[in-house]
C-alpha cells in the first residue's frame, strides 16, 4: 500500500502524542501519585525534624509533578489539531475502491472506533480544563474526568492491540507494512 507523506507525518507525530498522553497518566498514577509522594514527604521530612500536615505534603507532592502534567495538556492541545487534521486528511485522500476483505473492513471499523473515542477523549479533555470558563461546576468537570479516566483504558488496549496487529501483518500476509509507514511504501 502506498501512503502519502502528509499521512506518514500525521500517524507518527499522533503515535507520539498519544504515547506521550499515556505516559504522562502513567506518570501521574504510579511514580508521581500525590497519594504515595505525600507519604515520602512526611516521612522524609520528619526524619529532618520538619512536621508537615497531609494537606501540606498533598500540596507539595502536587507541585512536584505539575511541570508534568503540563505536558499533558499540551499534548492534549496537540492531540485536537491531530484528529482535525485527520479530517482534513480523510476528505483529501483518494480511497482504494477495490473490494476489500472482512478483515480490512473491521480495521477500518477499529479505526473509526478509536477515532471517535479520541474525539470524546479530546473534547471532555477540554470540558475538564476550561470547566470554569464553561460554566460548570467542579462536581459535573470530577464525573467527566472520571468517564476520561476510564476510556483512557481503551485507548491502551487500542494500542496494545494496534502494535500486535502490526507486528502479525508484518510477519504474515503484509510484509513491508511498517517500512511503507516510514517511506511510503510501494505503488
Amino acid at each position: 500500500m502506498q501512503w502519502r507523506i502528509d499521512f506518514r507525518i500525521w500517524h507518527w507525530l499522533h503515535a507520539l502524542v498519544v504515547l506521550g498522553l499515556l505516559g504522562t497518566v502513567f506518570l501521574r498514577k504510579t511514580f508521581l501519585s500525590w497519594r504515595t509522594n505525600s507519604e515520602i514527604l512526611i516521612e522524609k521530612l520528619f526524619d529532618m525534624d520538619i512536621e508537615v500536615s497531609l494537606e501540606q505534603a498533598k500540596i507539595l507532592a502536587k507541585s512536584i509533578r505539575a511541570p508534568m502534567w503540563d505536558w499533558h495538556i499540551y499534548l492534549g492541545y496537540a492531540l485536537v489539531g491531530l484528529l482535525l487534521y485527520r479530517v482534513v486528511l480523510f476528505f483529501t485522500h483518494k480511497r482504494n475502491k477495490a473490494e476489500q476483505s472482512l478483515h480490512k473492513k473491521m480495521v477500518q471499523l477499529s479505526y473509526l472506533g478509536l477515532y471517535t473515542l479520541l474525539a470524546f477523549m479530546s473534547i471532555s479533555g477540554l470540558i475538564i480544563h476550561f470547566y470554569q470558563d464553561l460554566g460548570l461546576d467542579k462536581t459535573t468537570a470530577h464525573d467527566i474526568k472520571e468517564i476520561h479516566e476510564l476510556l483512557y483504558n481503551l485507548v491502551m488496549i487500542f494500542v496494545v492491540l494496534h502494535i500486535t496487529g502490526v507486528f502479525v501483518a508484518e510477519n504474515r500476509d503484509e510484509k513491508g507494512i511498517v517500512s511503507g509507514m516510514i517511506n511510503g511504501g510501494k505503488e
